[in-house]
């Protein structure tokens, strides 16, 4: 066996319709499919990334709190590519969204920085590599 790729990342929210916006809105993935479970009184949200990845969004009424921040057990943040992160910073700042200083990967000498989505689950942009031939790896 092989892996080949995430599929997604599931988030369980505190409250639907601001996360929503903000992964809609603010990080500008897009809706595949709303669904609602009567029988759970949840709702779920599939999101695209372009890579094919996608986000599923779940809110589960009495859903518990993040235990701590950011150091818990279990995922500890997500992490998506962007080609221009001081840009993709700018951008988040701009629209009021806190975001956390610009660094340097001591490993791969790239950029990042971090944010948090409304329910203070991390989030990392980092700066996406490019090959000798000034294309995206993927």
């Amino acid at each position: 066996m092989r892996l080949a790729r995430i599929h997604h990342v599931a988030i369980i929210c505190a409250d639907y319709e601001r996360s929503k916006r903000f992964y809609t809105e603010t990080l500008g993935l897009c809706v595949l499919q709303e669904n609602y479970q009567p029988h759970r009184g949840s709702t779920k949200l599939d999101l695209a990334l372009p890579d094919g990845g996608q986000v599923e969004l779940f809110h589960i009424p009495g859903a518990p709190k993040r235990p701590s921040y950011p150091e818990a057990q279990g995922l500890r943040h997500i992490a998506f590519a962007v080609s221009d992160v001081a840009a993709a910073r700018d951008e988040l700042s701009a629209a009021g969204v806190p975001v956390q200083e610009l660094r340097v990967d001591p490993y791969t000498g790239r950029r990042f920085f971090f944010l948090s989505d409304p329910d203070d689950l991390p989030i990392e942009l980092y700066e996406q590599a490019v090959t000798a031939v000034g294309t995206d790896r993927e």
